[in-house]
């Protein structure tokens, strides 16, 4: 069994980090200028994350329906997406290995990359904070 549960752990960790990236004071603004609409699918529990960058917004569970349509797509297992924001995961590595794979330009999910580094730390005291130390790389 992997770290998450389930969607709702997946929706929880994954989609609350996106929405303090989003909210970010500083960072936010950076991740508008992209204009990207990022859809994370995730397997191992199944889940999905849409994150528009440009409208600041994050939507998980039942508000995908909701959502705009992606601009780019990722397909992961959750334990990837995990461990990417403890640092463990370099993109352009895992898509090279198949531990990732994109539908759309990679170059614009490449440019977020810079700029989620920043929230690494956030992601572990998320983490801490919730009282899960399963879930620590």
């Amino acid at each position: 069994m992997g770290y998450f549960n389930d969607a709702s752990d997946v929706n929880h960790f994954i989609g609350g980090i996106f929405t303090e990236c989003v909210a970010d004071p500083e960072l936010g603004p950076k991740f508008a200028e992209t204009g990207v609409i990022l859809k994370l699918n995730f397997t191992d529990p199944d889940a999905s994350v849409l994150v528009d960058f440009g409208g600041s917004k994050v939507y998980v569970g039942d508000d995908l329906t909701a959502a705009p349509a992606p601009t780019v797509e990722m397909f992961m297992t959750s334990d990837v997406g995990h461990e990417y924001w403890f640092g463990k995961v370099n993109v352009s590595v895992a898509l090279a290995k198949g531990q990732m794979r994109a539908k759309g330009p990679v170059p614009k999910i490449l440019k977020l990359v810079p700029l989620t580094k920043h929230v690494f730390p956030r992601y572990e005291d998320m983490i801490k904070a919730a009282d899960r130390p399963e879930l620590l790389v």
